[in-house]
């Protein structure tokens, strides 16, 4: 069941970056600032050592994962799905198989695969935390009703930086130097 009040740990925390793809991108409302804020919570998970999944919306008519992105996950390869949910089988059975409960989320559109995504994730006993600042949809009015009915089913909406301080826990660590550089 999804719990509002449980804590990101690294140990209980997976990365789920949905959709981020080259032909939606130009459409996006403020898509430059998605992109960059999603770059960082991946490179953050990568320091805290995050496992990191990726869905791609039909990539042979909307693209692949816009480089940044692709280049900052590697070697991850992206789920390629038609469904607009990325709770698709070989997305929820590494889920399951990594047995951690906190699905950290990132992407685009707000208002169509990631909240069908959140939805499916609060289904499925996990509880989403939607990064605000990184997920996107092409007017403003859809991102932020997508963020209000998340929130409503039981995700946790959040920043990125609040996010990342929150799975670091501690300062005076190598982990936060190098955080530190990601945030700033």
């Amino acid at each position: 069941m999804s719990d509002p009040l449980n804590r990101m740990r690294p140990d209980n925390t997976v990365l789920l970056v949905v959709d981020v793809q080259d032909k939606l991108l130009p459409a996006i409302h403020e898509a430059d600032n998605v992109v960059e804020f999603a770059r960082r919570m991946i490179e953050a998970a990568k320091v805290l050592g995050l496992p990191i999944l990726a869905a791609e919306q039909y990539p042979q008519g909307l693209g692949r994962t816009c480089s940044i992105l692709r280049e900052a996950f590697a070697p991850v390869q992206p789920v390629e799905k038609t469904l607009f949910s990325a709770c698709v089988a070989r997305i929820a059975e590494r889920l399951k198989e990594l047995d951690r409960l906190n699905v950290l989320v990132v992407g685009i559109e707000a208002h169509v695969c990631v909240q069908q995504t959140v939805l499916d994730l609060v289904r499925l006993g996990y509880t989403p935390f939607v990064c605000a600042d990184a997920v996107g949809s092409r007017r403003p009015l859809d991102r932020d009703t997508a963020i209000e009915r998340m929130r409503q089913a039981g995700a946790v909406i959040t920043t990125t930086e609040s996010a990342t301080f929150e799975l670091l826990g501690e300062a005076c660590t190598d982990a936060f130097k190098k955080i530190l550089k990601i945030v700033k």
